[in-house]
């Protein structure tokens, strides 16, 4: 019935992974894992198969159900070897299940896979990502099964494990015939629906009796006619295994939809079946059943996922308590107690106390390094790298270097005390009846005697009603069997249980025993594999842990700048080793000694790094019993060996708070003995450009300091005197700052004070790369440095470049074009930030040799936007930096006046909102006022009088507000160099006053033609037609504003007895949006301003809506056909109620009829569709009341003019709202949007795009029945 509706989840789904973080794979594939700490196989899933792989399980856990299964040998089954001869009769479907239950219980792996398994039901690849129901499954394979082993010895064991027989019972009331039926069964299907547990539904189905009564009468064969009679069914034959499915999943014929079942429905873990059988003579061991599996289902009917828990019966597994309550209570009570003894006191400014405390507090004594982060957050509030990065560098460095403490478990994934090592208990899982340790060394080597303690303690005996296990695909944990009633109800619950007969009892050599009743052949197959799996992890093992090793010996390297340099730069001074990790260090010192046979005296290994200003040394490794894993040496590690106290009679300062900073000195450079200095490597700044004399500049030079050494000590290393100063760069970060650095080009140096002389590179966070200028005091001779406070300011001859001038020709446009070069001549004029503009026009004037043109008219110059269009002139009276002009950019020289710094320049049009190329300039003082501005305007366009006033451009570039205040100064008004203002027509309106646009509301049935709607709203949905404008105080009522309105020519022929008779909509884009309401409410409270769009509509009756009455447009639909009746409008007070109902109710009273008759839809016209609005209310929890829905909020949001459709459904039965009108303006929509798909760069990204835009949720793969294809053996 479900077809493929369970697609997996992926974050369910079981799949176990190994991490290899730490690790450097050398080799091929990983080879799988061995088993976990329960000692039980898991099953890989193949990407939807998770309902197989609980099924599996269960057979395999069904101990009778196997040993039936390996009673067939290959005389009866054949070999999978011969298969593929023709001919061969081979039951492939039964050898590879035994197979693969062999492997499952024999077999040291994690999980094994089915995949020939479903080979062998003649799956295809896809499959296995298609999930289906498993109580299909179990039929289905069943019946395969059943089909596969026609013929042999075993071919009824599936009907003598679970067949049952039901009989059904009809029993006359009148002559007492009895009629029965019987009916076979392999499993129960049990209701959920509306019961509460297995004993309510078995008791309906097998004790509670159906009346043929009334209408429902039976046919009596005895009686011949109608009769009254009784209809019941019972147990006849109960199998050993009773297998019942519980129908969680159901169709709502309502809705037309399906749904899970997820309310409460438990079931006992013991069971009595004699009240539901036929015969209840027998003992009450005959009718007792035990529970011994749950398959669970994760999820909703659309998508979810399958595991299983198993009472393991025969003890196979491992069974150990949950890691909560995995200790006793004394145990865990004691260990309250001595809480405050153990714990280390926690110093939070100290992070090794700090990390010692995190391990300590968990009961594992250990914590992933992927949550060791998080929980140093948690502990003192801040991150490492806030408090401790700078200090101690990352954390993962801070551990390496403090091996003497801390030791990395789990392959790396876990960090741990060398003193608290992880419980056995808490540790990840590990395969039973062998010995996994963290470190690999442990492994290949001899046990510690901590370990062997461990091993020799006596293993916790389970509990009464435990073993049981969650098999979960490849992962199996312990639970308990309470644990089982947490899935009695919710999104993940029971869906099969799986009960077995109390009789049943295993025999002794059974137990603990997985080779019980296995084929000898299957057992040697077993074998093999694990012999060949030992082989994979041992090479694989001895190839992950080989880790290459860069040593670097000390007679090949000098201290020189703070840190160790190579003494021959032009060979490789590091020797690689391959080396297993495995090992000791004394391991590797005894190799490298047998590598240098040269080597005298002391050798000490010690953790280096290469940084910028050279080799670093940090810990030094002094354990020689400890393994270079635990030690955190990995593959590229540098070792740095020497005698450790000294390189060629230099003392080494090693660890991290010593890391060597590689600074960029900086220092004056007067131009003498150049070439020396570019000869010794030092780099210099030197002049660029049209300078015939190199002047003064800066010499820089990469120097090596350690990182614990104080600023003093660094002065005195530099060989400079006491008096002399060292500066930082000064990072320039505000806008007011940067024209030393964008306009001049000037550099910026902070002094360093005298205090922080004594302060570590470190504490003053200098870090590589970082320049250190030093200065004399004779250096402030020189025009280069100026000391202003405690920042010196460097202006040296590579900050005084240059500006390019082009000159424009007065028949140019200003977009540029294609122009011959006669015309456009351009020059580079050298230029610094303290040059007056002044300056450089009369430079370029000279180079350009424009004299001539210069004396005869006025010359500027001006900057360049990007798109090619010339800002307004700079004031020639300032300097490159004051002017904010940026070195080595371009201006133009164009015809025209300067301005000076006190004036500004305008752009200005008459009329309209200029056009490209249209507007005039003007330079007008930045305290005149807008009258004299105005004034001026009109005298350079030779108009006069008083009917003029200005405005500015909003951002649209339309023409907008106007500048209300005459008197007002253009810099009081904050109008800056290069805007535009607009000379209008028309005297200024008085302070207040809004400039409204008029509309009429032309009534579609109106058949008056007179009136013809105006052109710009053809598209509008309502017919308009512009009245003209009314100037009004902002401060008027709304009832003002109608009575003016009725004074418009266009509306002397309107009749309109009373402003009560008028409605006045406000339009947005051309539509209806909102009535104005309230006749005495000022304009300014409506929210009206100047330009606003009205629309005024006469009523046939007086009108005075309230703040919450929305005005609506109901349409009632024609009984059967796809149209409706007129519209029509309707007043809804949504005051006090704004719910469905409420507007039902008002419509159902306006159409005499009852609420629940009508069936309502809101029309959205421009996607041409209807929402229908419901009646039910949303259930917000459960534990506040229901909340009923509002139509003024989301997601109707219902306004004036909204139409309303209306369905009566006792006369109509249609309830579709869409007419044949709303249908072609869909497929317009369609068409258009593929028009506009089509016109995109690729139809491809057009299609991602608007599914991403619209939201399409993941479509559903079809549904596919599910089949296992059996060969025929009869």
């Amino acid at each position: 019935m479900f077809g493929n509706l369970f697609e997996e989840d992926e974050e369910d789904e079981g799949f176990s992974s190994t991490s290899t973080k730490g690790r450097v794979v050398k080799g091929g594939g990983e080879p799988p894992p061995a088993r976990g700490r329960s000692n039980l196989c898991g099953i890989k899933n193949q990407g939807g198969t998770c309902y197989l792989n609980s099924l599996l399980q269960t057979l395999l856990f069904t101990p009778e159900f196997r040993e039936q299964l390996f009673t067939l040998g290959p005389e009866e089954l054949g070999c999978l070897e011969d298969k593929e001869k023709p001919g061969a009769k081979v039951r492939v479907i039964p050898l590879e299940l035994q197979r693969l239950f062999a492997s499952m219980l024999l077999v040291d792996q994690q999980s094994a896979s089915t995949a020939d398994l479903t080979d062998s039901f003649g799956w295809n690849s896809s499959e296995g990502t298609n999930q289906h129901d498993v109580q299909e499954l179990n039929r289905i394979l069943f019946s395969a099964l059943e089909h596969s082993l026609v013929g042999t010895t075993g071919s009824t064991f599936i009907h003598q494990l679970y067949h049952g027989i039901i009989v059904n019972s009809i029993v006359c009331k009148e002559c007492g015939n009895v009629s029965q039926r019987q009916e076979d069964f392999l499993d129960l299907t049990v209701c959920v629906c509306g019961i509460c547990s297995l004993e309510e539904a078995l008791w309906n189905m097998f004790v509670e009796e159906e009346l043929f009564e009334g209408n429902n009468l039976y046919r009596c064969a005895q009686c011949d006619r109608l009769v009254t009679a009784a209809k019941s069914a019972k147990l006849k034959k109960l199998p050993p295994f009773m297998t019942m499915s519980l129908l969680r999943f159901s169709f709502d014929f309502a809705k037309c939809e399906r749904y899970k079942e997820t309310g409460r429905y438990s079931f006992p873990f013991t069971i009595n079946l004699r009240p539901f059988c036929e015969q209840v003579d027998g003992e009450d061991s005959e009718y007792s059943y035990d529970l011994f599996s749950v398959i669970i289902h994760k999820g909703g009917c659309y998508g979810g996922h399958y595991h299983v828990y198993i009472r393991d019966i025969d003890q196979l597994g491992q069974w150990e308590p949950p890691e909560a309550d995995c200790k006793p209570k004394t145990q865990r009570k004691v260990k309250e107690e001595a809480k405050d003894v153990c714990e280390p006191t926690l110093q939070e400014d100290d992070p090794l106390s700090v990390i010692s405390a995190i391990i300590v507090q968990e009961p594992s004594k250990s914590v992933p390094m992927d949550q060791l982060g998080q929980k140093l957050m948690d502990k003192i509030g801040s991150s490492w790298s806030k408090k401790f990065r700078k200090r101690y560098g990352p954390i993962g460095k801070f551990l390496q270097s403090h091996n003497d403490v801390f030791m990395l478990v789990s392959n790396g994934t876990k960090v741990a005390l060398k003193a608290n090592l992880p419980s056995p208990v808490t540790d990840p899982a590990v395969p039973a009846k062998q010995t996994t340790h963290s470190d690999p060394s442990i492994s290949s080597g001899s046990t510690t005697e901590k370990q062997q303690q461990l091993d020799q303690e006596p293993e916790l005996e389970p509990e009464q009603g435990s073993h049981w296990f969650d098999l979960n695909d490849s992962a199996v944990t312990s639970i308990r069997q309470s644990d089982i009633e947490k899935q009695f109800q919710g999104k993940e619950s029971a869906y099969m249980l799986f009960y077995r007969k109390t009789q049943l009892q295993r025999p002794s050599e059974a137990f603990n025993n997985p080779q019980y009743k296995v084929p000898s052949r299957l057992v040697q197959m077993a074998q093999e594999e694990n012999i060949k799996l030992q082989e994979m992890r041992e090479k694989f093992e001895a190839s992950n842990n080989t880790v290459e090793l860069r040593l670097h010996l000390a007679p090949c390297y000098i201290l020189e700048n703070g840190a160790l340099q190579a003494a021959n730069k032009e060979h490789s001074v590091n020797t690689t080793l391959s080396f297993d990790r495995r090992k000791t260090v004394g391991d590797l010192r005894l190799a490298i000694y047998q590598m240098q046979e040269l080597w005298e005296g002391d050798m000490a290994l010690t953790v280096a790094k290469s940084l910028p200003a050279g080799l670093h040394l940090y810990n030094t490794l002094t354990d020689d019993t400890v393994s270079l894993y635990s030690a955190g040496i990995h593959t590229n590690s540098d070792l740095f060996v020497w005698n450790g106290r000294e390189v060629c009679g230099a003392s080494i300062l090693t660890g991290a708070e010593w890391e060597p900073v590689l600074l960029t000195v900086v220092r004056p450079f007067l131009g003498e003995d150049e070439k020396q200095e570019v000869g010794n490597g030092v780099e210099c700044e030197e002049s660029k450009g049209p300078f015939e004399n190199a002047g003064p500049g800066l010499k820089r030079e990469a120097r090596g300091f350690a990182g614990g050494a104080t600023l003093g000590e660094v002065k005195e290393a530099l060989g400079e005197p006491k008096e002399s100063l060292l500066c930082q760069k000064h990072e320039i970060g505000r806008r007011g700052e940067q024209g030393a650095g964008e306009g001049g080009g000037a550099s910026g140096w902070r002094v360093f004070p005298p205090g922080d002389m004594q302060r570590t590179l470190k504490e003053l966070s200098l870090k590589d790369g970082d320049a250190l200028l030093v200065l004399e005091p004779q250096s402030f001779d020189s025009s280069v440095f100026t000391l202003n406070g405690d920042v010196v300011t460097v202006t040296t001859p590579s900050d005084c470049r240059w500006l390019q001038v082009e000159f424009q020709s007065p028949g140019e446009g200003e977009g540029g074009g294609d122009v011959d070069e006669e015309k456009r001549k351009k020059v580079k004029v050298p230029a610094t930030g303290n040059m007056l503009l002044c300056e450089v026009k009369q430079r370029a004037i000279e180079e350009l040799q424009l004299q001539e043109k210069a004396s005869g008219a006025q010359l500027c110059l001006r900057q360049v936007d990007c798109s090619g269009k010339l800002l307004p002139p700079v004031c020639e009276e300032l300097s490159v930096r004051e002017a904010g002009v940026r070195l080595m950019t371009t201006l133009t020289l164009c015809p025209g006046n300067a301005p000076k710094a006190s004036q500004l320049f305008l752009h200005f049009s008459v009329g309209t909102a200029p056009s490209a190329g249209m507007e005039r300039d003007i330079i007008v003082e930045e305290t005149c006022t807008v009258q004299e501005c105005l004034k001026a305007m009109l005298g350079a366009v030779g108009l006069d009088g008083s009917f003029w006033h200005l405005r500015r451009l909003n951002w649209c570039e339309d023409v907008g507000e106007p500048l209300m205040d005459m008197d007002a100064s253009l810099s009081e008004l904050k109008i800056s160099s290069g805007e535009t203002l607009v000379v209008t027509e028309g005297q200024l309106p008085p302070k207040g006053f809004l400039n409204l646009s008029l509309w009429l509301y032309l009534d579609p049935n109106n058949t008056d033609t007179h009136l013809k709607t105006n052109e710009a709203n053809n598209h509008s949905p309502h017919q308009l037609r512009n009245i003209g404008q009314v100037e009004i105080s902002d401060e008027a009522t709304l009832d003002e504003l109608k009575t003016q309105v009725l004074t418009l020519p266009d509306l002397q022929n309107v009749c309109v007895p009373t402003n009560a008779f008028m409605r006045v909509w406000q339009l947005e884009g051309g539509r209806l949006a909102r009535i104005l309401r309230g006749q005495q409410l000022s304009l300014r409270k409506l929210k009206l301003t100047s330009g606003t769009d009205l629309c005024v509509q006469p009523l046939l009756k007086e009108e005075d809506l309230g703040p919450k009455e929305l005005l609506l447009n109901v349409k009632m639909g024609v009984p059967g056909e796809r149209s409706y009746f007129p519209p029509e409008e309707l007043v809804w007070d949504a005051s006090h109620d704004s719910s469905p109902r409420s507007l039902r109710t008002r419509l159902a009273a306006h159409y005499g009829v009852s609420p629940d008759a009508l069936l309502l839809a809101k029309y959205q016209p421009d996607k041409h569709i209807w929402k229908e609005i419901s009646n039910w209310t949303q259930q917000v929890s459960k534990k506040k009341k229901k909340r009923t829905e509002s139509l003024l909020g989301a997601s109707f949001h219902l306004k004036d003019g909204d139409t309303i459709g209306v369905k009566n459904l006792l006369i109509d039965n249609n309830r579709d709202f869409v007419t044949l009108e709303d249908e072609q303006g869909q497929q317009r929509l369609r068409e258009q949007a593929e028009q506009r798909r089509k016109g995109g760069n690729t139809a491809g990204s057009d299609d991602a795009g608007s599914q991403k835009k619209t939201g399409q949720t993941k479509s559903r793969k079809p549904e596919v029945a599910l089949s296992i294809n059996v060969g025929e053996f009869r």
